[in-house]
């Protein structure tokens, strides 16, 4: 089993782009820019879609559905192409984790976070990787839906942009099957 297709979510349009819950936009955004792949929209797919050069057969896709609709556009092109969960990737924004952390997971609850609420109802199972973009906590729940929609600052976006340096250099490894070898690998750097 090898990762098949790369999800970053993300809310599309301007007022969003810079906001800490787009943080799995900004991965597949530098992935993309690293291995000079394509993206493109794609109604069918609900989402900006494109092959990961030079892999013809590995995904890339930013849901365009808003957040809390993920589950629709991820199930579209894993139906689709015939993409098991467990060959699924979900890069999100992750409040649990300290700002400029990135860690690998299989499984597991949604945590809250509603795109990964949608994709769970959508794929029928949770068995799926996530890569968790740590954005930390504002410290009161009733201030998160405000915390991830600002921008982060300008100390806390080059952390962010930072492990997504680092988390991109483990996609081959993912890409090979090499699960454990790539969660050694993020986890054990300064991170």
């Amino acid at each position: 089993m090898s990762i098949k297709l790369i999800v970053g979510l993300g809310n599309p349009g301007d007022k969003y782009t810079a906001t800490r819950h787009n943080a799995g936009f900004w991965f597949i955004d530098a992935l993309a820019a690293q291995t000079n792949s394509k993206l493109a929209m794609d109604a069918k797919m609900f989402g900006v879609v494109g092959k990961m050069s030079p892999h013809v057969d590995i995904w890339l896709l930013m849901p365009t559905t808003f957040m809390n609709a993920s589950g629709k556009s991820v199930a579209a092109l894993a139906n689709y192409y015939k993409i098991k969960p467990a060959e699924i990737l979900i890069a999100h924004d992750e409040l649990d984790l300290p700002t400029g952390t990135a860690k690998l997971k299989f499984g597991g609850g949604h945590g809250g976070h509603n795109g990964l609420r949608d994709i769970h109802a959508a794929l029928g199972t949770a068995d799926y990787w996530r890569l968790r973009l740590g954005i930390d906590h504002p410290g009161d729940k009733n201030e998160v839906v405000n915390y991830v929609l600002k921008a982060p600052t300008r100390a806390e976006n080059d952390a962010m942009q930072d492990s997504i340096h680092v988390a991109s250099g483990v996609v081959n490894l993912l890409i090979k099957g090499e699960f454990e070898n790539a969660m050694l690998k993020l986890h054990t750097k300064a991170n």
